[in-house]
């Protein structure tokens, strides 16, 4: 079976989709199923080449809406290689580019047409809609609804949701809504490499200052939703009452942009957190899993996460996790970390908890996260999942073109 991924950007820096994408691809091509990427990317951006799946990087996007002249003609001369097409994403054109070609495709006689389906990757969950920051793009939003993304969503072969939660939200958005098939598919990561001094070393070379300290780790993109202003306030409010308290480590990009002058900013206000909250920008390879495995616990207040990967990264390296109940996959954590609101109030809670905790009771909830991790989000059985949904759609497609013909 093979497999087309149509994305705006599979620059890694990107976060979600793209990463999706690469967490899947090893465990696919054990199940025989293969896939190809298009995204419109430069041609000659720094990552490609590093992937194990070919990528079509075709350039050439312009504005806010990634409009690309290349994009409908690649697609109407490849789509019908494929048994499977996945528009990874909303909003761009990328996704109204791959409704105009099928509804093209469609008007011609025996022509071959794949399955195509939505992975929405949260971004038809109402937070969008409701964050008082983002009543202007809201408004945007609604008319585009209306305008041109009801029918790309309503008229694909189905949706595919990562956990129940998203499928559930997604229904309270927009109307009208009513797509023709809905799945949760799950999603997993790979078990992360092996603890070994090289990422320790990796890390520490980030931040010389740390080295033997305990600390807390937020590790994200850089952006309001993520709920780090919020971890900064509660973190140096903290500080006074908690001698000793860890360090916290802010690792992500976006350290350039407006939000991440304003918290580097925050940071460096008061005496406390100035000297014990240290920036890192994006880390990779060895240095990530360095930070994960040498800290005490991971901390994401978030106010919207679809999934969130870096949750089940830490959970992988048996890191508890200090999460918010806007993450998703909270209900899946259990005993492997301590969740509560996205206010300051849940996110003092979450630390507070964790700092009275007695040692055993932090080795069992580290004993526990591991447990989460391998009961919910390992990759093989979610790509299995994955895969016996398209495999079940493709076979339906083949039965109705029979019967067409």
């Amino acid at each position: 079976m093979n497999i087309l991924h149509i994305i705006d950007s599979m620059n890694p820096v990107s976060g979600g989709p793209s990463q999706g994408v690469r967490n899947i691809d090893k465990d696919l091509r054990n199940m025989d199923v293969f896939g190809e990427v298009v995204c419109l990317d430069p041609p000659d951006s720094a990552y490609l080449g590093k992937d194990s799946f070919k990528i079509h990087a075709l350039g050439h996007s312009e504005g806010a809406w990634h409009y690309s002249k290349e994009l409908i003609p690649w697609l109407t001369d490849n789509m019908n290689r494929f048994d499977v097409v996945i528009i990874r994403g909303l909003w761009q054109y990328h996704s109204y580019a791959t409704h105009k070609v099928i509804r093209a495709l469609k008007r011609r006689p025996g022509v071959k047409l794949p399955v195509v389906l939505i992975m929405p990757h949260g971004m038809l969950d109402p937070y969008f809609q409701r964050a008082k920051e983002r009543k202007i793009k809201a408004v945007r939003n609604w008319i585009y609804w209306k305008l041109i993304e009801n029918k790309v969503v309503n008229n694909v072969d189905g949706l595919l949701f990562t956990c129940e939660a998203e499928l559930l939200l997604a229904r309270e958005t927009f109307m009208p809504y009513h797509p023709k098939n809905v799945y949760n598919v799950s999603y997993g990561i790979a078990a992360p490499p092996a603890y070994n001094s090289d990422m320790a070393a990796a890390f520490s070379q980030h931040c010389p200052k740390l080295v033997g300290q305990p600390y807390f780790l937020f590790l994200s993109r850089l952006h309001e939703k993520k709920g780090v202003d919020i971890l900064i306030e509660v973190y140096t409010a903290l500080g006074e009452q908690y001698p000793g308290m860890p360090k916290l480590v802010i690792a992500g990009p976006g350290l350039e942009t407006v939000f991440g002058e304003r918290i580097q900013k925050m940071a460096n206000k008061n005496t406390f957190s100035k000297n014990n909250i240290f920036f890192t920008g994006m880390l990779t390879g060895n240095a990530k899993w360095g930070a994960y495995y040498g800290c005490d616990a991971f901390v994401l207040p978030s106010h919207q996460e679809n999934f969130g990967i870096a949750v089940a990264e830490a959970l992988a390296c048996s890191k508890p996790v200090l999460i918010s109940d806007q993450v998703n996959i909270w209900r899946e954590i259990k005993n492997g970390g301590i969740v509560s609101s996205d206010t300051f109030d849940g996110t003092k809670e979450i630390i507070e908890k964790w700092l009275n905790l007695s040692g055993g009771e932090k080795k069992n909830m580290s004993d526990n996260a591991w447990e989460v991790y391998h009961n919910n989000f390992e990759s093989t059985p979610a790509a299995q999942k994955f895969c016996n949904v398209l495999r079940s759609l493709v076979l339906v497609n083949k039965s109705e073109m029979i019967d067409n013909f």
